[in-house]
């Protein structure tokens, strides 16, 4: 199949399954950012209950969790597939969570979540912003803008947290010479501050992967680099590291 082909295919089945009301396709495909071997992420969007096991039941080879499978909350679980040799992400996303939580960007309020493969784990406004960015291919979704509320309360949050990850590193790691935990913790941070950066813009994000070089944060590579299990070279590291956080983004 060629790539149109292989979009209509996978979004069809999907939109197929009881409960499904929209499917979409994200990432970078979706963005126009993406390699030839890049995955293609699609999400299902559903209302009242959906299982699985119809995903399942379909016979695409890879794994397919259950709901909450991967940790719940708004990220709450997916499959990674192969279809006609290639690499397919699905997630699963509850129309009624999904709307909870435009209604509250759309008020500035939001919460945070831990999310494997994240960082600095992910803001509940993650699903609004998939919303914005995302390729409707089944289906109809609301397309938000980023709401001002969220302009001015999203980047506080954001670099208070990256403040306490790095005041804990210099009382708890660097004292002590460990330079992993150290390492750990400007990467954490550097996460954070860039969430703040860009959600101050009014740009949306969907994950990490591009965030530290949109937000301009790519100096931290040589700060962590230069990382040594010595007291005093980790603290010199964390001061290094906030005054680059505090640079205007």
């Amino acid at each position: 199949m060629n790539d149109q082909a292989f979009l209509d295919h996978v979004a069809d089945r999907l939109a197929a399954l009881p409960g499904v009301r929209a499917v979409t396709l994200g990432g970078s495909r979706a963005q126009g950012t993406h390699a030839p071997g890049s995955d293609w992420d699609f999400a299902l969007y559903y209302r009242g209950p959906f299982d699985p096991a119809g995903l399942r039941a379909v016979g695409w080879e890879g794994e397919v969790s259950e709901i909450g499978g991967w940790g719940g909350g708004v990220f709450n679980g997916g499959a990674w597939l192969t279809i006609d040799g290639r690499r397919a992400d699905v997630h699963y996303r509850d129309l009624d969570v999904v709307e909870h939580e435009l209604a509250e960007a759309e008020r500035g309020r939001f919460h945070w979540e831990p999310l494997m493969f994240h960082l600095a784990g992910i803001p509940s406004y993650l699903v609004v912003a998939e919303l914005a960015v995302n390729r409707v291919l089944r289906g109809a979704l609301p397309r938000p803008g980023y709401p001002e509320p969220l302009r001015r309360s999203a980047p506080p949050m954001w670099r208070d947290r990256a403040a306490m990850t790095l005041q804990y590193a210099r009382s708890a790691y660097a004292a002590r010479g460990l330079a992993t935990e150290v390492a750990g913790a400007l990467a954490t941070a550097a996460m954070q501050t860039a969430h703040a950066v860009l959600a101050a813009r009014g740009e949306w994000v969907t994950n990490e992967k591009r965030l530290l070089l949109r937000a301009g944060l790519r100096g931290v590579d040589a700060i962590v680099a230069a990382l040594r299990p010595d007291p005093q070279t980790l603290t010199r590291a964390i001061a290094e590291a906030e005054a680059l956080f505090a640079a205007p983004g």
